[in-house]
């Protein structure tokens, strides 16, 4: 099973720094997991934050389920139907794809 920890810390900047096309998205990302801890992808600034700040886009979701939607980024929307996985922003949230594929 995937790490989220590992997942915002690794993960993700080695793809802002790799994949200029992950700052086209031009948005940032507050994610709360529960059982866990909170994170802020900035991809206007191209930057990764422990703790969640005022985003464009807020992202709630159980620790375990994110990790498995990390292992299998398809069910992202199974999660989201469930209410499992809640977004305020669900237009900047589809964009997410781009950082989980």
């Amino acid at each position: 099973m995937a790490d989220h920890v590992e997942f915002f810390t690794k993960t993700i900047p080695a793809k802002i720094e790799n994949e200029p096309a992950v700052k086209d998205i031009g948005a940032s990302f507050a994610f709360n997991i529960d059982g866990g801890t909170s994170y802020t992808i900035d991809l206007k600034e191209g930057s990764v934050a422990e703790g969640a700040s005022e985003a464009d886009c807020t992202i709630n979701v159980g620790k375990d389920d994110f990790e498995a939607l990390l292992d299998n980024p398809s069910m992202a929307m199974q999660l989201f139907m469930t209410g499992k996985l809640t977004a305020d922003n669900l237009g900047l949230a589809t964009q997410l794809q781009t950082l989980l594929g």
